[in-house]
């Protein structure tokens, strides 16, 4: 029995009919639903993007089922989606498995394989939403911004350079300015730090070194991954 829910409600030699489409195309919305809340789940997305993954798994559903007798056709439509790659902003490496999903989920029900596409989504569906609240530790996760205020007289170039090797992996100089007429520097570092923890303790032995003037350690802009 387990066997009979991978095997299509249709085959290519079945004349398709409005009652085999309309069951294609209801169960083609339905997983199109889950993957859309999938993808937004404990993640902004915006209303476009999830009308867009609602909505793919039908259109390539229907495209293919026109196409299905014709293996050049076939060809020319992939050549097709391929290039809405390159028209589009890039997007999340959560976007395009999203995107990826809600197409092969279109080609399986386009063939009348709909208990193996809800089986395949459900299951990858589960993945993404485990993966959701799953917390890995990144190297991005200690990298941070630190800017320093020093007075005039304070050679910056080595002065701090005890306290890099022991509250951090790593630190760049990124820029230099003067301020309050010259009187001051504000340094920008790029750091990398080797325990998010010591960052109080970092700040503290830094006061002591530019006369107690203004720290700010900050974590840098994020840079959403994309493909």
């Amino acid at each position: 029995m387990l066997d009979s829910i991978f095997q299509p409600i249709y085959t290519s030699t079945d004349q398709l009919t409005a009652s085999v489409y309309l069951i294609c195309s209801v169960v083609s919305l339905l997983l199109g639903a889950v993957i859309a809340w999938a993808s937004g789940f404990r993640s902004r997305q915006s209303k476009g993007f999830m009308l867009a993954i609602l909505l793919l798994p039908v259109i390539v559903q229907m495209v293919i089922m026109l196409v299905s007798d014709s293996v050049g056709a076939g060809i020319a439509v992939m050549g097709a989606f391929s290039l809405v790659r390159f028209r589009s902003a890039p997007g999340s490496a959560k976007e395009i498995v999203s995107i990826f999903l809600a197409m092969a989920t279109g080609l399986a029900t386009a063939k009348g394989y709909l208990g193996l596409a809800a089986v395949f989504v459900l299951v990858i569906c589960a993945i993404m939403i485990v993966m959701g609240f799953a917390r890995f530790k990144e190297k991005d996760d200690l990298q941070r911004e630190l800017r320093i205020t020093i007075p005039e007289d304070l050679n910056y170039a080595h002065e701090f350079d005890d306290l890099f090797d022991k509250y951090t992996k790593q630190a760049k100089l990124m820029n230099v300015k003067t301020t309050n007429m010259g009187s001051l520097y504000k340094l920008s570092y790029r750091i990398e730090l080797k325990d998010e923890d010591s960052v109080q303790a970092f700040i503290d032995e830094l006061r002591c070194r530019n006369g107690n003037l203004e720290i700010a350690v900050m974590i840098p802009p994020l840079e959403e991954r994309v493909l």
